[in-house]
């Protein structure tokens, strides 16, 4: 437990001092966001505030978890640095489209077809890499079995498995980044579902498959579910420090760099720990946010009609006259709720299993 603790504090120091020298780093170069002039006015404002702050929680992530290792004398496992490499790989296609974005002047950042593939390849590289590397039980990472709380029913193979992986990875990258859109609200929402996971890893550590079990021998099936709770760990406390400047007023943006690489890492937990479907609880208001942009393109092509004023949903509450600060307090109590909801599952079905 000695690793999450120092994990976590690492990941929120290193964030909450890198993240005002990053800003500097790219005032300095005028690396600022460009903001759309259909959306609300009051945006207009921000107009120039530094963007790709992801890179500041993204290393001092990568860099608390290797810190925590020497401190602790404890090893990597797989599980642990495959999430991180998603979440790193993620990072750099966002920080590629942040870039072009930014620098080279093309509002429209990596071409679409660019910007798939490099999701697409990241996430394919992780899908094959976790279902290898077998621990002395023969546990892999990530299991071709569908997951809830735990694996349940048969294997569906390892192709039908990568392309679910990828489904999962895609969806979670583009419902953070979508989410992105108001002060602070994808950060606060993401270290609410980081600090879920870090719960889910330490409970599932103590009723490990890999250590001696209750009589009844109810267990959990994971490879290495301590160090999944020292990277969640790591990645909430590195985004709990960057949310102190990325709080209204935003001093500094995450960009697709941050939002993609948030994204990949929810989806990297959620497969290694076996609660893939579980995710879409945990994560609700992502979930939320994503289907409030598919039934406003849906219903435009269909009927020629917007159900809201503006998608995603924040802009329609805002449009509607909410403050910024109200949508994402309105939107983290919500988030808060469905993150409680996901918790109440994930114990109700071992309680129901034991």
């Amino acid at each position: 437990m000695k690793q999450i603790l120092v994990s976590g504090v690492l990941g929120l120091f290193l964030s909450l001092i890198g993240t005002p020298l990053l800003i500097r780093l790219l005032a300095s170069r005028g690396y600022g966001q460009m903001i759309r002039d259909d959306g609300p006015k009051a945006h207009h404002s921000k107009r120039g505030t530094p963007t790709m702050g992801g890179i500041a929680f993204i290393l001092a992530t990568l860099v608390a978890y290797a810190a925590t290792k020497v401190i602790t004398g404890d090893k990597p496992t797989m599980s642990g640095v495959l999430v991180l490499f998603l979440t790193a790989g993620l990072g750099l296609v966002g920080f590629l489209d942040d870039y072009i974005k930014i620098v080279k002047q093309r509002s429209l950042g990596l071409r679409a077809k660019a910007k798939m593939a490099g999701q697409l390849i990241v996430g394919i590289a992780f899908a094959v890499l976790a279902l290898n590397f077998h621990d002395s039980r023969g546990q892999t990472p990530a299991s071709t079995k569908l997951s809830f709380t735990s694996d349940f029913g048969w294997s569906v193979g390892p192709v039908i498995f990568v392309i679910w992986a990828l489904f999962m990875i895609l969806a979670m990258s583009n419902g953070v980044n979508l989410t992105d859109g108001l002060d602070g609200l994808a950060t606060g929402a993401s270290v609410m579902v980081f600090a879920a996971y870090t719960v889910i890893g330490v409970w599932q550590y103590g009723q490990w498959c890999g250590a001696p079990v209750s009589a009844n021998g109810a267990c959990y099936e994971v490879r290495d579910p301590l160090d999944l709770a020292v990277v969640a760990a790591a990645l909430m406390g590195a985004c709990f420090g960057f949310l102190w400047w990325n709080t209204s007023p935003a001093k500094i943006f995450m960009g697709d760099t941050g939002s993609l690489a948030l994204g990949g890492a929810l989806a990297g937990l959620a497969i290694c720990s076996r609660t893939e479907m579980l995710l879409a609880i945990l994560g609700g208001l992502f979930v939320l946010i994503t289907m409030s942009v598919i039934i406003q393109v849906g219903s435009f092509r269909l009927t020629g009609k917007r159900v809201f004023r503006m998608a995603p949903l924040q802009h329609h509450f805002e449009l509607k006259g909410w403050s910024e600060v109200l949508v994402v307090v309105r939107f983290w109590i919500i988030q808060g709720m469905c993150m409680a909801v996901g918790l109440g599952v994930f114990y109700a079905a071992w309680v129901a299993a034991s």
